[in-house]
């Protein structure tokens, strides 16, 4: 009975975590640069002292889909999709070092570049701060900034900057918590020159909604099986005490 109800309420925790994930997923469908957790579960032995008698399942995130989103088109100067494989670099509050495929770039007062999360949009030697007042502000394919500062003629466009784009390893990245990109090793990716971005667009979510919500039916029903099972265990626990006290 205790090995039933043991397996049961695993299954139904697991079941909620991976819920959870999807859930996210589902969320995010709309965010920009958004790239959709993978979840999977596989069975754990539990070893102890005596012999591997029960076995309970993890739910995991072993890695992301990679794949890119659609291309949206917002006519915006400062906003930017990757193309291909690669990725933006920010940097974060804390002063480290981040990596996003969300270009929704906006300049503040100052001159500095930031995404939609205010962070800091790194250039090739630090954080990016466009010399202000500035106009025309256009980004090449490459990367490059280019712009007319004040009290040159019309039609002279200067360059002012580069973005920095890296591409390491996929298998080298992992997720932070506030949704952007790092290194496992906490180190930082050189620049890589073959990186290409477009203007004036956008990457969307890679989030396939649909997969999502039949995901999250499939697991909801699981979670019900399991909880029935729990149910059926103290019942069975009930009836034996019963059958105790008769005797």
């Amino acid at each position: 009975m205790d090995k039933m109800l043991y397996i049961a309420a695993s299954g139904a925790k697991q079941d909620l975590m991976a819920t959870s994930i999807r859930a996210n997923n589902l969320a995010n469908a709309q965010t920009t640069g958004f790239k959709a957790q993978l979840e999977q579960a596989r069975a754990m032995p539990a070893f102890g002292q005596g012999l591997p008698t029960r076995v309970f399942n993890v739910t995991e995130s072993p890695s992301n889909n990679y794949e890119s989103g659609p291309l949206i088109t917002t006519g915006r100067p400062l906003d930017v999709a990757v193309q291909g494989p690669g990725w933006l670099s920010v940097q974060t509050p804390e002063g480290q070092e981040a990596y996003t495929r969300s270009g929704s770039m906006t300049m503040t007062a100052d001159g500095a570049l930031q995404d939609s999360k205010g962070n800091l949009v790194l250039g090739e030697n630090g954080p990016l701060f466009l010399p202000v007042p500035v106009t025309n502000v256009t980004i090449a394919n490459d990367g490059r900034i280019s712009g007319r500062l004040q009290g040159a003629p019309a039609n002279q466009i200067d360059e002012i900057g580069r973005l920095k784009m890296v591409n390491p390893a996929l298998d080298t990245m992992k997720r932070r918590n506030d949704g952007l990109f790092d290194l496992k090793d906490g180190g930082i990716a050189p620049q890589d020159i073959t990186v290409g971005v477009g203007s004036g667009m956008l990457e969307g979510s890679n989030v396939n909604a649909v997969n999502e919500m039949v995901s999250m039916i499939s697991l909801q029903r699981h979670y019900e099986m399991q909880v029935k099972l729990m149910k059926k265990a103290d019942q069975m626990v009930t009836s034996s005490n019963t059958l105790l006290r008769i005797i």
